[in-house]
């Protein structure tokens, strides 16, 4: 009742249906086993959306324009992601898209928005492939000279390098490489492997597990790493499958470190691994702890909005609200409305984004088909290694938070 009656309240801040309104959309899995990520980002850009209109709306030209939220939910189904990013594209004033989770959603909708010009941020994930789909080909086959796609995430290719670092700094030679069979875990496994040739191949890969979506008994697969002397799990994956490893691990007795995607810190991993989780490593770009007044104003407000004591994504949460402060300021810089000004101002930021996150300055560049990286906002200065504990994500290092904490005031 406490989120219904804080969702009636945020949606009556917002304004109703006018010509005079800037049109954004809000799309992710707001249900199924993604959910947390979803609706985490949906509520931290719905809490910057309301924070923006209750102060008069964004300055476009010398006229304040209040943003509208056009929302849907895409349930984490590629067939479904591609009909709403159809329909939006067909959306003759539609200022932006910000949202997104899955892989195969982004690869199954976004060429609609890029074909129509639609600027889009892909908001909290997606792995590598959402991106470098856009890029030029090692067969020649040139990218778009010009991409309405952005991304506002720690990409996978960050995620993993930490990955990597962290078994190799911990003198865990001997991993297991276990991940779902979705786009987004074969990209990931993909980028550890990666990862672990460009870091001088010091670990070894004793195996290489897949689980699928749904599946709730790893037995199998974790014996077969015990039986290997894995000295480590390294995972990639998304929802309750991520538990049940851990909780396999316990049942097994395999006591070794799980080290993996910012994913393991979703709720619906802490609270259906328990105790198990206890230690699990994981690159985050936020963590839910008041380290500076900013981040202490943002956990409060969403606390209150929400009526939770825990969010249950707060690095999604975080990257929603940052990334609706950075399209408003686009907006704001290209004194309009229309996608493709945004677009352009996106690309070309000049004044400095305060978030909760970091304060961002110049986070896009313009578009370069040979570098990915023009439209990736985040770099690896911004994401630090968290660890569960107890129920909630705390710091991996001390010397991390120290450093936030510095750069947040």
């Amino acid at each position: 009742m406490k989120r219904l009656l804080a969702l009636l309240a945020l949606t009556l801040a917002l304004p109703a249906l006018a010509a005079d309104t800037i049109k954004l959309a809000l799309t992710g899995p707001y249900s199924g086993g993604s959910a947390p990520m979803g609706v985490s980002t949906l509520d931290g850009s719905k809490l910057a959306i309301a924070e923006i209109n209750a102060a008069g709306g964004i300055d476009v030209g010398g006229k304040k324009m209040k943003i509208e939220v056009i929302e849907r939910d895409d349930e984490a189904k590629n067939d479904r992601g591609a009909l709403i990013a159809q329909e939006l594209a067909s959306m003759p004033d539609l200022s932006g898209v910000i949202g997104s989770v899955n892989t195969g959603v982004v690869m199954a909708g976004d060429k609609y928005l890029q074909e129509k010009g639609i600027t889009k941020i892909i908001c909290p994930a997606a792995g590598s492939s959402s991106m470098t789909q856009w890029a030029n080909k090692p067969d020649g086959t040139k990218g778009p000279a010009q991409l309405s796609i952005f991304r506002f995430a720690a990409n996978d290719g960050i995620q993993a390098a930490m990955v990597v670092e962290e078994a190799i700094n911990r003198k865990l030679f001997k991993v297991a490489i276990i991940h779902d069979d979705t786009n987004y875990g074969v990209s990931g496994r993909d980028d550890l492997l990666n990862q672990i040739k460009k870091q001088g191949g010091k670990l070894q890969v004793v195996t290489q597990e897949k689980f699928k979506i749904g599946d709730k008994d790893m037995t199998a697969q974790l014996l077969k790493a015990k039986a290997l002397g894995a000295q480590a799990i390294l995972i990639w994956g998304i929802g309750p499958e991520l538990a049940a490893v851990a909780n396999g691990m316990a049942k097994i007795g395999l006591k070794v470190p799980l080290i993996g995607g910012w994913t393991l810190s979703m709720s619906n991993f802490i609270d259906n691994a328990g105790k198990n989780a206890n230690g699990t490593l994981m690159p985050q770009t936020f963590i839910e702890l008041p380290i500076s007044p900013r981040a202490k104003a943002f956990i409060d407000a969403y606390h209150k909005a929400y009526g939770v004591t825990r969010i249950p994504s707060p690095v999604s949460a975080a990257q929603g609200y940052d990334a609706v402060l950075i399209f408003a300021a686009a907006v704001k810089q290209a004194k309009s409305t229309n996608t493709v000004k945004i677009r352009e101002a996106l690309e070309d930021l000049q004044a400095p984004v305060k978030g909760v996150i970091a304060t961002w300055r110049k986070p896009y560049s313009k578009w370069n088909p040979a570098d990915v990286d023009t439209h990736e906002a985040f770099r690896r200065q911004q994401v630090v290694m968290g660890m569960v504990m107890d129920g909630r994500v705390i710091f991996g290092s001390e010397a991390d938070r120290l450093r936030l904490a510095k750069e947040q005031q």
